[in-house]
Order: C-alpha cells, then structure tokens, then sequence
C-alpha cells in the first residue's frame, strides 16, 4: 500500500471516530467526500485508489475536482465548500505524519472557499404551523406518531437527527415538561414543552407504551425513522395542509423549515437572541442573529417605525391627555 492509503486509514479511525469522536453525519460525510475524489481520481488517471501517493493529491488535482463537482454534478457552492473542508481536515491530518509533503499540503490547504449567495430561511407563520399540524389523519397509528412528531418539532426547534434519536426516556412529562436531546457538536440540552404538546405526547406514548430506550418515534416496525422518512411525511402533511390553506404551496416546508418557524415564532415573541441559541443548540449567538433577525422584515419594519422621517421638524415629546388615552383605548 501507498502512503495515501495508511494514512487516510488512520485519519478515519484514530483521528475521526478516536480523537475527534466526530458523529455518525460527520464521518459519513467526510467519507463521501473521499470517495468522490478517489473515483474521480481513477476516472482520470487509472490509477487505482490503494496505489496512490500523497504526491498524487496536490492542489491541481483537488481545484479540478472541486471544478468537477459544480459543473458536472451541478453541486451548489455550498457543497463544493463542504468537500473541501472534508478534504482540508485530512490535510491537517497528513502534515503531522507526512513532514516530506509540506510544501504539497500548504498548497491544497490555500484553496480558498467559494463565496455563496445567503439566502433568507424558509418559516411558516402561526396560521400554517396550525394547518400542517392538524394535517395528519388522527383516526390511524401513522397519522397520530405524525402528529405528536409535528408538535415536538415546530415547538422544540430539534434538529431532524436530534428528533429521530429521541427515546421514550427522554422525555419527562411531570412538572417542568421537557425533551433531552444529544445534538450537534454532543452537545446535551433539555427544551421545555408547551401544555398542548404535553397533552399530544402523553396521549401518544400511552398509545406507543415501549422501554425507555426505544424510539420515541418508531416506524410501523420499532425501529428509529430515518431522515428521509421524516422529510416524506413533512412533504405529504404540507400537501394536505395546502388545501385548507393557500400560502403553503408556494413554501414546499422541510423538517429543518419547522426549525426555523420555531425561532421565529421565539423572536417575535420577544425572546432575546442569547436564550433563542442556546433553545436551539447554536455554538454561537452570531448565527442566531445573523440568520433570524436578518429573516423576520417585522423586525425592520418597527425598527423603520421608531426613526424620524428626513426634513421632519424635530420637537419634544409631549405625552397625549390622560383621559383621550383612556378613550382610545375602550
């Protein structure tokens, strides 16, 4: 074997899963990444994966394969920004153990990440989170797990991954009503649940009477939905939803879009921003600012309310007469 092959080996294993104890998506990702570049590599040159040379992967190589992934697999910039970070963590990697490649490491390490447009997020609003919730045909098991999965997700804000994962153990329905979750980064919080939910999820896990270790949201066999799962039922509500309600067409929702509705619906209740991170698990409050604030335009329209008009005369404030407030107000 190369000195590739070793390397990459000891990259997954003892720096990924033993060092890192990087997650499931996380591993399964990086590994897609390389196995796009080695197939990509092979196509190119013939040479097989096991007989490849760190000297073989230098920075000509991996611009042209990330030229490849946009223009003959029509991946978005984001994407192609995802493989190169797969591609540079192992870079990181191989330069503690392959000192003789430096030069070739920094080079690949220079690539820089593509700019891409931020687009706003997707959320729905009180009137279509009522809709896709009550969407789901209570009379069957399906329609009830749905449900009761609906609920949790557009209150809870979970992550999909962290609302599969879920385990009868891990809700606690008593006083102080909430779900523990091990999410992103393994970090561990508890999100409290709203009176309506509880209510859902007691008549549900009465229903679905499994150990505490069992999936809270278990498919027709008992074992864990899958994300894809999870994503079709999502789909299908929100296509029976759009018949009582119009503006769900044009919103195709997704699981992470009930995410979205959630902190949304935190902020314009006056939640600050700090609490809204931490409900959903952010490392840091800037991506709760930067993505929410910058969604809700009620925001910037009371920001606009609260400034002065230009040429306006300026003048001192004088309160209205107490009893014309009094009268306004009836």
């Amino acid at each position: 074997m190369s000195a590739l092959a070793p390397t990459l080996e000891a990259y997954f294993t003892e720096r990924l899963i033993g060092q890192r104890q990087a997650s499931p998506n996380t591993v399964a990702a990086y590994r897609d990444t390389w196995r796009l570049l080695l197939r990509f590599v092979l196509a190119r040159s013939g040479k097989q994966p096991s007989q490849l040379d760190m000297a073989d992967l230098d920075a000509t190589l991996v611009a042209s394969f990330l030229d490849h992934l946009e223009q003959e697999r029509h991946n978005s910039a984001r994407t192609r920004n995802a493989r190169l970070a797969a591609i540079r963590s192992f870079f990181r990697y191989a330069s503690l153990r392959h000192p003789e490649h430096a030069a070739l490491i920094a080079r690949v390490l220079d690539i820089p990440a593509k700019r891409c447009e931020r687009k706003d997020v997707t959320y729905l609003n009180e009137s279509e989170v009522e809709a896709l919730v009550a969407a789901p045909d209570s009379d069957t098991w399906c329609g009830r797990r749905d449900q009761a999965l609906l609920h949790v997700a557009v209150q809870t804000g979970l992550r999909v991954s962290e609302l599969t994962a879920l385990r009868n153990g891990d809700v606690e329905l008593a006083a102080g009503a909430h779900v523990r979750c091990r999410g992103k980064g393994r970090k561990e919080r508890s999100t409290p649940l709203d009176k309506q939910t509880v209510r859902t999820l007691r008549a549900w896990m009465q229903e679905r009477a499994g150990a505490p270790e069992d999936p809270l949201f278990p498919t027709s066999r008992g074992s864990r939905l899958t994300r894809s799962a999870v994503s079709c039922l999502v789909a299908k509500h929100a296509a029976t939803a759009a018949k009582n309600c119009q503006s769900l067409r044009a919103k195709h929702p997704t699981p992470h879009a009930l995410r979205h509705s959630c902190a949304m619906e935190l902020l314009r209740s006056g939640v600050d921003s700090t609490v809204i991170a931490l409900w959903l698990g952010h490392e840091q409050v800037e991506t709760t600012t930067r993505t929410y604030i910058h969604a809700d335009l009620s925001i910037k329209e009371r920001a606009l309310a609260r400034t002065r008009p230009l040429n306006a005369k300026p003048g001192r404030y004088r309160p209205p007469d107490r009893l014309l407030v009094f009268l306004d107000n009836l």
